[in-house]
Order: structure tokens, then C-alpha cells, then sequence
């Protein structure tokens, strides 16, 4: 009986220890089941480059260096991964024959649903995805249209931006001068105000499109994305030719970390930049600050900048977040002048004021549904001041004997100039710089609503206003103008991707401007994968087209000097009725664009070619002030002994007047090596054909309305004082243009040469009328008048350890004077060395 009750007390025992051991298990499972109601969610799809989808790709989800979670994507691609921890991740992707993929940070909250797709790529950790083309992230080999990214490693050793840019086809830099001067970019033969520029998604070229690259310093720059070709479908008016986009790198690290770099040079060369970051919770941020002095190689050339940027985002959720990001410039330089015409460097000083500032705000949904509101600022000034009065004084008088008018003009020294076509001038010419200053001022709204239903589709709806105001002031010619605009956009966009083959985007913009009324700019593209990339030779074929229209308006000293408002203000509506002059409307372009990828050694070497037809009409025209006398009677009586007829007015340099048309058509190669993971070799050759199809100066000689400009020693050569003639090739765009890339990288030692080349293009002198007998003998043909060139430049660094790297840039190996136009000698070879000093971060 006592053994029985033991069994039986045993067993009840056993009972109650199964039942507790239960209701823990069952307990226990129950909170494992609730965790993911209270979890981090990332899904997303692993797909290649093309779209591909690439099942059973391992993605990892990791947090603080460690990793969190782990999950493998399915048949289509589709992968989920949980993590029962609020915070900021990062997800690496890993497949067969890809390199791993390190995604960008990002904060999820405890309850958050995140969108994150995983691109692949075999010869990159990160897959260029760009934005701009479309306002929607996409992988560069799906976009239909031809864009190059320059990430911002590659701009290490460097003080600005320049070289780089000139590191891809269809581009062309020209620098009036050395440091600091005056730099334009034409892409694909358009106008260098007809690409729209944006700093962190805000507009950052003056009102009308113009904008200095020779200013803009290589702090605080995550990356530069060059889209070739009109995307007025997407922006609006400016993206007549291309858009250029620059951003702000975001704090990324768990610690805070600091960097110092430091370096001089030869000339004067000084530079000081200090940047800091990180992330704290929800919170990322990312600040800089730098300075670069530098005497140049001429007198009175001295230039300083000075940049200060900040980007500071904070995380409500995993899918709401706000961004305020500021860029602000601020730099100073001398005006010698083109010295080659004066032999006299002028003292007269520049200074700019540049700030970009947005606040952006987003929004996504469970359902792929994404919004953002971005209000954006640009705030540009500039001032010109001349000291003194330089050069060799001549009195004019402009009246009789009895009642003077006497006018004092100041010329450099007797020179003689030659072009590169073998045409020489000699004599003088007048200082045109005075004392003025202008701003532009932009207050853009912008709000973008896509949705995206699955990789087939995808539609975006945008809406933009802008708030454009200007001002320019002269005091010696009592020039004071004020301006303001206001420009409306509406554009819808379509696109996606089927089964890793073709690739579409089609939509259009229709925008209500200020100045021109209501303009529509359509839009088609696709892409197609005939042959998919693979080891094997010659494996992987990928074909583009596209086609795209493009719209742009004046800038604001191009308003100022209306052809159409001098007109009105002469009483000369006889002459607008005759020449059948308007007032300044749209300047339009359009674009047929095809293409080629072709990998021939599986991605390790790419050969990339394409085929551009551009046309520009409608593009504004400068009619020079002695066209202006000579045609339309705007001028003044010409002083005893220099003729009789009207000289040109001292106070109209140019006019302009929606006149001119050209062609710009062209072929594009590029061949990409990468032999190994440590060796980079880029090649690019752009063969580029203008043509002048309609101008006003050729125009009204056609119509017997006047007589070629030409000058009186170069007889029978007719010129294109301040424009290119019909038949020639338009100014400064080089028919031929190439570039070389060579980097060697190691865990120590980077090396990077870069060499950009172009042979001579056409241009003017444009000093017609500003010798002392107000004639034109200091002209030149236009054709080959700028020299062609080859500059070739070398960087390094050494990492002496993991916090400190010396480097050392050379410039102009080969000190080229004429890489420039013609009267601007180039800055010569240079040298820069210094060190780079990192505290904190993980």
C-alpha cells in the first residue's frame, strides 16, 4: 500500500511537472509566435542589376556590426527578414557569381513593415542606382538614357569637381581662366545654360540655367550623377541638355567620427576641411567645412573658397522620415581678364555668395505607396569690382568742338594674338569690366506621389512650383532691373521592368512658365536584353533608345537685354515688324538617342557605344552692338575722323533674340577593364558634329540686309562675332573629345591618373568694335580657333594606418597654357601634398 501511494504520489508529481513543463513550452512558443507582432519587417526582392530575380540570394540583417537576422530569397526573388529589435540596419546581399551588396543604413521601428530591394552586381559591393533620370530609384543598366555617377571616393585628392566631370563622354568643360575662373559645361553640343543642376534635389543654376563649376569645391560631395540629355519631362525648364546632380553624404557611423585633411601647394596653395558625422537613434547628421586659398599663376588672380555644408535626418519610422540638408559657398576671386589679349592683368575682384537649402519630408505605405514634399531654397549673389582704371587711357569726344562730349576708354597693350587656325592679329583692345552686382533667387515647392504595383509597373505623379526673383545693378549706366517669375509644372511618369529583359519609362511634363506660357514636354525609352551577362565571351547585350524633349528659359541677364525690348524702348517698330522680332520665348531641344552595352569578357570588360541627334531651336542669339547700328540704327554718331555713320552706343555691348538653330549629333564609346578586383581602366571618345542651321547675323546678309563681319585684314573671311554663322559648328564644342581612367587600389596604396583630351574647336575672340578706332581688326576666323589640348593628372594616398593617410595630387603633368579658350592661359603644372587624420567612428 505504501508503494502504491508512492507511485501514485509519484505519478501525480510526474503529472504536474509534464503539465508546468507544458505551459512553459507552450508559454514560451506563444512569445516566440508574438515577436514578430512586434518586430522589424524588411522585405524586399534580391534581383541583378537588369532586374533579374536571383533566388536563394542569403541577406543578412545587420545591427550594431553584428548580425541580426537571416533570410534567403525565394524562387521569384522575394525574401522577409525579422529582427525583434528596433534600430538602424544595414542589409548585405550575397549570391554565386555576385560580389556581396552593402545597402545604405536605415532606421526601423519596433513595428515597422520596410520596403528594401537587394541589387546584385559582379564587379561592384554597390550598384549604381540613380535618381535623378526619373525621381524613382533605379539601377543604371535598366535606365533608357545614358548616365554616368562619379562616387565621391573618387574625388579623394581633389579641390573641386572639373577633372572628374571631364571623365565621361559627351561632356565638355571650358574654364575662362586658372582656379576659380568662370567654368561651363556643354553636354552632347547643348548650350552650357541648358542643364539643369541639383544640390540634394534643389535647383542650384542661376534663373535661366547658367552655373560656375569652378567654384564648387569637392567637400561634402557623396556623389555626382551626369544624366546625358533632355529631361525637361521630369524637371521642367533648364534640362534642356542634361541634369547634373550633386549630394550631401549622410552620417552613417554608430560613434561619431571626425576627419581632418590638410595639404599646400605650390602656388600658394592652402586647404583645410574638416568634416564629422554619425548617427544617435533615429537621428543621422553629417557636417563640413573647408577652405582653399591660391595666388594662380597670374597677377591679380588670387582666389579663396570657402564651403560649409550640413545633412541632418531624423527617423520617425522605418517608413516616415524628415531631412534638412544646407550647402553654402562662399568665394572670392581676381579678374585679370583674358590676359593674352591685354598683356595687363586688370584689378578688378569678384566675389559669390552661394546657398542651397531644403527640407524634405517622406512618407511610404504598406502598399508601395510613397510621398515627399521637399521645399528647397537657393539664394546666389554676386558682386564685381573694379579698382581703378587699367591700361592706356584714349578721350573720345562724341560731340562738336563747341559743345564736347568727351568719353575716356581704357586699352591694354599692343598684342598680337594667334589662334590655333594659324590666324594672327595685332593691335589693342579696351578693359569691358566695371563695377555692378546681381542676384538669383529660387523658392521651389516640390510634391511627388509613386506607387509602384509591382516590377511591371511603376507610376509617379509630380507637381512643382518655383519662385524665381533677380536683380541687376549698375551704378555707372544706371542700370537698375528687377525681375520675378513664376513657373508651374504637372508631369507623370511610367515604368518597370519585365522579367530582367525590357525596361520601359514613358511620361511627360506640362508646365506653365512665366515667360513663355504653357509648354508640353513628352518622353519614351526602353531598354532590351537580348543576351543576358554571363562569363562566356562576348555574353551580355543590352540595347537603349530613346527619345526626349527639353525646354528652357532666359537666364536673367538675357531678359535684361532683350533684342525685342531695345527695340520698343528706340521707337523702332518698323525694324521688329521687318526682322520679325518678339519678345523672348522657349528655347527647345529635342533628342533621338540609341545605344549599345556590350560585355565581352563577362563584365570584367564592357564596351559601351551610342549615337545622339540633338536639335536645338529657338536658342537665344547675341546681336552685337555694332549689328545694332549697323542693322537697326541703335547707336551714335560716330566721333570726328572715325566715319560717318553711327559707332556703337558704349553703353549696349549685346542684344539677344530667340535667333539661332543648330544640329548636334554625335557617337559616344566607352571600354571599361577590370582585370582584377585592385585594377580599374576606363576609356571614353565622343565624336561630336554641330551645325549652324538658322542665325540672325547670316540670316541678314541672306536677306541683303547688311554685310558679313569680317575683319579688314583677313579679307573674304566672313566671321561670327558674337555667334556662330549658318553651316559652321557652334562654339566651344569640340568635335572630338576623350578621356582615360587608370586606378590601382590596395588596402595601403590608391593610385588614380586621369587624362582628358579635345582637339580645336570654333570660337570668337568677341572684340569686334573694341579697338580705339571701334573697328573690328582684332577679330579671328572662327573655325579651330581654340586650341585642342591634353591634360593628364596624377593622385595617390598611403594609409600609414587605419587613422592616418598621407596623399599627394599632381596637375597638368604636361603644363598645357591652352586648355582654356582662346585668351585665357591655363594654370600650369601644379603640385599638392598632405595628410588626412580620422578620430572616433566604428
Amino acid at each position: 500500500m505504501n508503494l502504491l501511494n508512492r507511485r501514485q504520489r509519484a505519478h501525480g508529481k510526474l503529472t504536474r511537472t509534464r503539465l508546468a513543463t507544458r505551459v512553459l513550452l507552450s508559454t514560451f512558443a506563444s512569445g516566440l509566435l508574438a515577436i514578430p507582432a512586434h518586430a522589424v519587417v524588411v522585405r524586399g526582392r534580391v534581383t541583378d542589376a537588369l532586374g533579374k530575380p536571383v533566388p536563394n540570394a542569403r541577406v543578412q540583417l545587420i545591427e550594431k556590426g553584428q548580425t541580426a537576422a537571416i533570410a534567403f530569397a525565394d524562387p521569384s526573388g522575394a525574401y522577409e527578414i525579422r529582427s525583434a529589435d528596433a534600430g538602424r540596419f544595414t542589409l548585405l546581399g550575397s549570391a554565386g557569381g555576385f560580389l556581396p551588396s552593402i545597402g545604405h543604413d536605415f532606421y526601423g521601428g519596433a513595428t515597422d513593415v520596410l520596403e528594401q530591394d537587394v541589387v546584385l552586381s559582379a564587379v561592384s559591393v554597390q550598384q549604381a542606382v540613380s535618381v535623378s533620370a526619373t525621381e524613382i530609384p533605379t539601377p543604371v543598366p535598366q535606365l533608357t538614357a545614358p548616365v554616368t555617377v562619379i562616387p565621391g571616393t573618387a574625388l579623394t585628392t581633389q579641390v573641386g569637381i572639373i577633372d572628374n566631370i571631364r571623365q565621361m563622354p559627351g561632356v565638355f568643360l571650358a574654364q575662362t581662366g586658372q582656379a576659380g575662373g568662370v567654368t561651363s559645361l556643354f553636354i552632347r553640343g547643348g548650350n552650357s545654360t541648358a542643364n539643369l543642376v541639383l544640390v540634394d534635389g534643389i535647383p542650384a543654376e542661376d534663373v535661366g540655367g547658367t552655373f560656375d563649376y569652378g567654384t564648387v569645391t569637392s567637400t561634402a560631395i557623396d556623389r555626382i550623377e551626369v544624366y546625358r540629355g533632355p529631361d525637361s519631362a521630369i524637371y521642367g525648364t533648364d534640362a534642356g541638355a542634361g541634369v547634373v546632380t550633386l549630394e550631401t553624404p549622410r552620417g552613417y557611423t554608430l560613434k561619431p567620427v571626425l576627419n581632418y585633411s590638410g595639404d599646400a601647394g605650390t602656388l600658394h596653395q592652402y586647404r583645410n576641411e574638416v568634416t564629422g558625422g554619425g548617427t544617435y537613434r533615429k537621428l543621422d547628421y553629417f557636417g563640413a567645412f573647408s577652405r582653399y586659398d591660391t595666388s594662380n599663376a597670374l597677377s591679380n588672380d588670387k582666389f579663396h573658397v570657402a564651403t560649409s555644408a550640413a545633412n541632418i535626418g531624423y527617423s520617425f519610422n522605418g517608413n516616415a522620415d524628415i531631412r534638412f540638408t544646407i550647402r553654402n559657398n562662399v568665394a572670392a576671386q581676381g579678374l585679370p581678364g583674358a590676359y593674352d589679349f591685354y598683356n595687363i592683368t586688370n584689378t578688378a575682384k569678384q566675389g559669390d555668395q552661394d546657398l542651397y537649402s531644403g527640407l524634405t519630408a517622406e512618407y511610404r505605405t504598406d502598399g508601395n505607396w510613397h510621398n515627399l514634399v521637399r521645399y528647397g531654397i537657393a539664394r546666389k549673389r554676386e558682386q564685381q569690382t573694379q579698382f581703378g582704371n587699367v591700361g592706356n587711357p584714349i578721350t573720345y569726344n562724341f560731340g562738336t568742338e563747341d559743345e564736347p562730349d568727351y568719353f575716356t576708354e581704357y586699352f591694354g597693350n599692343v598684342v598680337n594674338i594667334r589662334g590655333a587656325n594659324g590666324y594672327t592679329a595685332t593691335g589693342q583692345v579696351a578693359f569691358l569690366t566695371g563695377t555692378d552686382d546681381q542676384s538669383s533667387n529660387r523658392d521651389q515647392l516640390y510634391y511627388q506621389s509613386d506607387w509602384s504595383h509591382s516590377p511591371l509597373f511603376n507610376v509617379l505623379f509630380g507637381f512643382r512650383y518655383d519662385n524665381e526673383r533677380g536683380s541687376y545693378n549698375n551704378a555707372e549706366y544706371l542700370e537698375h532691373e528687377v525681375i520675378q517669375r513664376t513657373n508651374y509644372e504637372w508631369n507623370l511618369q511610367f515604368q518597370g521592368e519585365v522579367k530582367g529583359r525590357f525596361s520601359y519609362s514613358l511620361g511627360g511634363a506640362i508646365e506653365k512658365n512665366h515667360l513663355y506660357g504653357i509648354a508640353g514636354t513628352p518622353r519614351i525609352g526602353f531598354t532590351y536584353v537580348p543576351v543576358r551577362p554571363s562569363s562566356k565571351l562576348f555574353h551580355g547585350t543590352r540595347i537603349r533608345a530613346n527619345f526626349a524633349t527639353g525646354v528652357q528659359e532666359p537666364t536673367l541677364a538675357l531678359e535684361y537685354n532683350s533684342l525685342y525690348t531695345q527695340l520698343l524702348e528706340a521707337g523702332d517698330t518698323e525694324a521688329i515688324e521687318q526682322y520679325h522680332i518678339g519678345p523672348q520665348g522657349a528655347q527647345r531641344s529635342r533628342t533621338y538617342d540609341v545605344g549599345v552595352d556590350q560585355d565581352i569578357l563577362g563584365e570584367k570588360l564592357v564596351l559601351r557605344a551610342g549615337y545622339f541627334h540633338n536639335i536645338f531651336d529657338h536658342q537665344l542669339e547675341g546681336v552685337s552692338s555694332e549689328a545694332l547700328a549697323q542693322y537697326f540704327g541703335i547707336g551714335t554718331p560716330c566721333p570726328p575722323g572715325e566715319g560717318s555713320g553711327l559707332c556703337p552706343l558704349p553703353s549696349i555691348f549685346t542684344a539677344y533674340v530667340n535667333s539661332l538653330a543648330y544640329r548636334a549629333q554625335g557617337a559616344e564609346l566607352e571600354l571599361q577593364w577590370q582585370p582584377t578586383a585592385h585594377i580599374l581602366v576606363r576609356g571614353g571618345y565622343t565624336y561630336l558634329s554641330t551645325v549652324v542651321l538658322q542665325s540672325f547675323a547670316s540670316d541678314a546678309v541672306a536677306a541683303n540686309q547688311g554685310t558679313p563681319t569680317e575683319n579688314p585684314n583677313i579679307p573674304g573671311v566672313p566671321i561670327g562675332a558674337e555667334g556662330p554663322l549658318v553651316g559652321a559648328r557652334v562654339f566651344r564644342r569640340p568635335p572630338n573629345m576623350g578621356f582615360t581612367t587608370a586606378q590601382y587600389t590596395r588596402s595601403k596604396l590608391s593610385l588614380t591618373f586621369l587624362g582628358a583630351y579635345a582637339s580645336r574647336s570654333d570660337d570668337s575672340t568677341f572684340l569686334d568694335g573694341l579697338t580705339p578706332n571701334f573697328d573690328n581688326t582684332m577679330l579671328l576666323p572662327n573655325r579651330d580657333l581654340d586650341s585642342g589640348y591634353a591634360q593628364l593628372d596624377l593622385g595617390g594616398t598611403y594609409a600609414i594606418s587605419n587613422r592616418l593617410t598621407v596623399f599627394m595630387q599632381g596637375q597638368n603633368l604636361l603644363n598645357n597654357q591652352h586648355i582654356g579658350p582662346i585668351g585665357y592661359p591655363s594654370l600650369p603644372l601644379t603640385f599638392r601634398a598632405g595628410l588626412k587624420v580620422r578620430i572616433g567612428g566604428d
